[in-house]
């Protein structure tokens, strides 16, 4: 712990600088490919959607000593479908089996009352419409908009439209790749997994917020220097604020791996697989996200700026000055430093002319 903290402040002081915006073009690379394969392996296999959302029947065995495969080999068979079995608390056998209506559902349950050995009148069928699902995912897609919509207008305020820009790309991102490992990995989408993924939503955006907050201080009056670059600075932001990032990704991470690893895993609980595995995918890639791509993204875009463009020409002049004459040019993260004393040590004289100017003349 000693080292983590000696680290974190090593990097807040700028004494240790990694060049994640210099590396920016990787990054982007990495995303993309991991994004075509989530898109491809989408529309190649599809969502294992749960019966929620294509309809069937759940059959509820009492207590037996059925393993779960055998109830599933049974239950496909009388059928004809695939089924999804689970092993209850008390013992009891939770069977869906999708695509079944009225007259099929009756047919299943006697053949499993047969196969399972066990009286048909104490196997509970329930029928499930895909309507309700339907219903659900409608109202999720309009709350993922206007949340999105919320989002863009708070950090276009808040901050600046750049910064809006790159962080609904980052949340789109993260989206993509969670829905994209839920395909490969082949978990059905439940409910629990809607709300798993409208979860991850505002964990990915702490991250990025956190650096955004620390950009727009660090870059007050950035134009009024010419000692370093936006890019510069914004490469000091991710990395003053990476431990703490990684600090509290590892924290909300460890609680939703137990679920996913041991509930779902070991114990076998599916409704902890459905929202567990969004949350542990939304997690890891809202941190990568934030760090990765929205701030070389906002980056990227002001330095289109014309007063920005003009900003880097005097860096990069003042430095190749300083080269020729066998100076040691400004490396950037110092210059940061420099800069941001000087901002506070302003910040403290202006309240400190305020409170003068504000008590009562004798």
């Amino acid at each position: 712990m000693a080292k983590t903290n000696s680290l974190g402040a090593r990097l807040n002081r700028g004494e240790i600088v990694y060049d994640f915006i210099g590396n920016r073009k990787l990054w982007y690379g990495l995303s993309i490919l991991i994004t075509i394969t989530a898109i491809v392996a989408l529309a190649v296999r599809g969502l294992n959607m749960g019966i929620e959302f294509q309809g069937g029947a759940v059959f509820t065995t009492p207590k037996s000593d059925i393993s779960v495969s055998q109830a599933q080999e049974h239950a496909e068979e009388a059928s004809g479908h695939e089924a999804v079995v689970q092993k209850l608390g008390s013992g009891a056998l939770r069977i869906q089996v999708g695509g079944l209506d009225t007259a099929k559902s009756d047919q299943v349950r006697a053949e499993l009352a047969k196969d399972l050995n066990i009286p048909e009148s104490k196997i509970a069928a329930e029928l499930v419409g895909p309507s309700w699902g339907e219903q659900i995912a409608n109202k999720a897609w309009t709350g993922l908009a206007v949340f999105m919509i919320l989002v863009v207008i708070y950090l276009a305020i808040a901050f600046e439209w750049r910064m809006a820009v790159a962080a609904l790309i980052a949340l789109i991102h993260d989206l993509t790749i969670t829905v994209g490992i839920y395909t490969l990995v082949g978990f059905e989408v439940t409910v629990g997994t809607v709300i798993g993924l409208l979860t991850i939503l505002g964990y990915s955006l702490y991250d990025t917020v956190v650096v955004f907050d620390s950009l727009k201080e660090g870059t007050k009056s950035i134009t009024k220097q010419s000692r370093y670059t936006y890019s510069d600075l914004a490469n000091r932001s991710i990395n003053s604020t990476l431990i703490r990032s990684i600090n509290t990704t590892v924290v909300a991470l460890l609680p939703v791996a137990g679920l996913l690893f041991i509930g779902g895993g070991f114990l076998g609980a599916g409704m902890l697989n459905d929202i567990s595995l969004s949350l542990f995918v939304g997690l890891a890639a809202g941190a990568y996200s934030s760090i990765f791509i929205a701030t070389p993204l906002v980056a990227d875009l002001k330095e289109r700026e014309p007063a920005i463009k003009a900003l880097r020409k005097r860096v990069v002049a003042k430095r190749a000055a300083a080269a020729a004459k066998g100076e040691s040019p400004d490396d950037g993260a110092e210059d940061a430093d420099h800069f941001q004393d000087e901002a506070e040590a302003a910040v403290v004289g202006q309240r400190g002319r305020r409170g003068q100017a504000s008590e009562p003349r004798g």
